[in-house]
């Protein structure tokens, strides 16, 4: 497993899938090891792809200072990152809680992304706010699904703000486009790969600046994608173009019938979408 220093000399690692032309790849979680990413459905027959354990998580070390678990502090891990791999700029591929690290990082270093995929988005970075109505608009799309009603009644109590670690446990279904065996074990294990510690560090305070990334993004020149699920709650296609609106070049794929993790419900997919945009 390959490693590098970060500037405060934190070790971090990256795993390498496949041959050609490098795709940096950022998970999500927030703080959540790379691993849970796979291969993104065999995007590595296309791309190599090169996946960063940010710090803290997966095979990358626990740093000294617990408050560089900020997303904006993370960002110089990835510029090092860049540095090391020898690019001058980078095509970039990012998952839901990643997205806001892109984000940071393109309105630093807009120079050195090339295309830039966003799979699912979070939208805390550029300040959508996503009414709990459409949430429950969304989830209706599996009202047939066996464990709909009890899935739906915990979203109705998140919506409303009411939500309890129960809730939140129960509406996971949502969030694959089949809760199977795969989606079950894939959820599984989350919790070994989370760094929750530093979960609660990525979006403290003063860390998001919504209004400067917008106006970074205006001025973004390089093509985007914005890849999300048709039954994604977070964010739902309406949400996925609006946030696609703050773009000057950006084209938005909403894949039939995928939740949150778009690459598991239908690879091939997902792949022909992803490969075709960065070609």
């Amino acid at each position: 497993m390959p490693t590098f220093s970060a500037p405060d000399g934190t070790e971090l690692a990256y795993h390498v899938f496949g041959d050609g032309p490098p795709l940096v790849c950022l998970p999500g979680g927030p703080m959540r090891a790379s691993g849970y990413l796979g291969d993104l459905g065999g995007l590595s027959t296309h791309r190599q792809l090169v996946m960063l354990d940010l710090r803290g998580t997966g095979g990358s070390a626990t740093p000294q200072d617990a408050s560089s678990y900020r997303c904006d502090r993370l960002v110089d891990d990835v510029e090092v990152l860049r540095e090391h791999l020898g690019l001058d700029r980078m095509d970039l591929l990012a998952h839901s809680a990643g997205a806001n690290l892109a984000a940071l990082y393109v309105g630093r270093h807009p120079q050195r992304v090339g295309r830039l995929v966003l799979v699912t988005p979070s939208v805390l970075a550029v300040g959508i706010a996503i009414p709990g109505e459409l949430r429950l608009e969304t989830a209706r799309l599996r009202r047939d699904e066996p464990w709909f009603p009890t899935a739906y009644a915990a979203l109705e109590a998140v919506a409303a703000d009411r939500g309890t670690a129960e809730s939140f446990q129960a509406i996971v279904p949502f969030f694959y486009g089949r809760w199977d065996d795969t989606a079950q074990a894939h959820h599984a294990a989350q919790e070994a790969q989370r760094n929750d510690e530093a979960a609660a560090v990525f979006g403290g305070e003063g860390v998001f600046d919504p209004e400067a990334t917008r106006a970074a993004f205006a001025r973004f020149a390089s093509p985007v994608l914005l890849l999300g699920g048709e039954g994604d709650l977070n964010p739902p296609p309406r949400t996925l173009a609006e946030f696609a609106s703050f773009f000057p070049h950006a084209q938005v794929v909403v894949q039939p019938g995928a939740g949150h993790f778009p690459w598991l419900h239908d690879a091939d997919r997902f792949v022909a979408a992803t490969a075709a945009f960065l070609r």
